[in-house]
């Protein structure tokens, strides 16, 4: 495990065209090249593929993991807002088109909140290609919430929820990444994160501009994918007919699928005890054991 942490992840560039825009999407290629990829891991909201650095590295002994930095996030140059922004079929073409890129069997895709509900809605398409889930607290919410969401011109009210709105005023530049950490640590949602994986964050969530180091997940963006709630997880939950192991946080979950679910036997859910939404950075043992099992 440890020879396994010291090998730094590949980085790889992917073209990527969909009706969402043209660009090339960067990807952290952690394991043995020569092998098959057998997971893709996608990150959550206003993150990206290095966050995870620490979660997936020891898995790359056995395993060959792809993990994107989805739209607008890292160091992906997929255009942002190419059409209006009210879903996040976006997130769920991306990871199709990724899924093309490779030669080889069907792949176990997973992803925490947004890349886990991301990853189910590319599932629900092309179960063909995926051999299971596992998703860490994707945002599931309730029925009626979803149907409300994808009511007619929802998302035109959806972007003044209050997440959006705070995020929106989230300061987007730093003087240096020790400003950041230091902005950062133990705070709100980076509150229990060990600074491996604040470092790592920040490692690629910051780029060089003439303003300073900026956010490279712009608050802009980030509200937006918070305000684009038009997608149905329920029906992808039906679609798709693969095992689907659902971790969900015990506290403040997003996941609101309850643990034994009427009518979906192929989904199990997993409360993590004492864990919140962020758990695959507070708890990343019990996140690390499911991808293993799921994908060995």
């Amino acid at each position: 495990m440890d020879a396994a942490l010291m090998s730094p992840p590949r980085r790889l560039s992917v073209p990527i065209k969909n009706h969402w825009g043209a660009g090339r999407m960067s990807v952290m290629d952690f394991g043995d090249p020569k092998r098959p990829v057998d997971l893709i891991f996608s990150h959550a909201n206003g993150f990206n593929a290095a966050t995870y650095r620490s979660l997936l590295s020891p898995l790359s002994a056995s395993l060959r993991i792809w993990a994107p930095d989805l739209r607008g996030h890292g160091g992906s140059d997929l255009p942002v807002f190419a059409r209006p922004k009210s879903s996040w079929l976006d997130h769920r073409d991306d990871i199709l088109a990724l899924i093309e890129a490779i030669d080889g069997p069907p792949v176990v895709l997973a992803g925490h909140s947004m890349g886990g509900t991301a990853s189910l809605l590319a599932a629900a398409e092309r179960p063909d290609r995926v051999s299971s889930l596992v998703l860490f607290d994707p945002v599931i919410w309730r029925r009626a919430a979803v149907f409300a969401f994808n009511l007619p011109f929802a998302h035109r009210l959806m972007k003044d929820i209050p997440i959006a709105r705070a995020t929106r005023r989230r300061r987007p530049v730093f003087d240096s990444r020790e400003q950041a950490m230091a902005a950062y640590r133990g705070r709100g949602a980076f509150k229990g994160w060990p600074d491996r994986v604040l470092a790592d964050y920040l490692s690629e969530g910051l780029v060089e501009t003439p303003d300073g180091l900026t956010l490279t997940a712009t608050p802009v963006w980030e509200a937006a994918n918070y305000a684009a709630q038009a997608h149905d997880p329920w029906r992808a939950l039906r679609r798709y007919p693969g095992p689907i192991h659902i971790l969900k946080a015990e506290h403040g979950a997003l996941t609101h699928v309850p643990v034994a679910p009427r009518g979906l036997p192929n989904v199990t859910v997993e409360v993590v005890a004492g864990g919140g939404h962020l758990f695959p950075m507070t708890h990343a043992d019990v996140a690390r054991d499911a991808l293993f099992e799921a994908a060995v």
